[in-house]
């Protein structure tokens, strides 16, 4: 079965609807779904997560605060 020691995440934002880059539509709520959605499949496991990307300022400083909330959550239980 799925059993890491470590999960990774690199924590990319250009995929968010308002920037540039990757012309994709995701938003900050579907960032920390996702965040949440990493973390749940591997309770308990260290996580590291690096900032990759994102172009666009306000995008970026959303997504990246929605993303720690959710690391910050799991982490605390709440």
């Amino acid at each position: 079965g799925f059993a890491p020691g470590l999960i990774i995440i690199s924590a990319g934002f250009d995929a968010h609807i308002r920037d540039p880059l990757a012309q994709l539509r995701l938003n900050e709520v579907d960032f920390a779904w996702i965040t949440r959605a990493i973390i749940a499949a591997a309770p308990g496991v260290p996580v590291v997560s690096m900032l990759e990307g994102g172009y666009d300022l306000q995008a970026l400083a959303a997504s990246t605060a929605a993303h720690v909330a959710a690391l910050s959550a799991a982490m605390t239980g709440g």
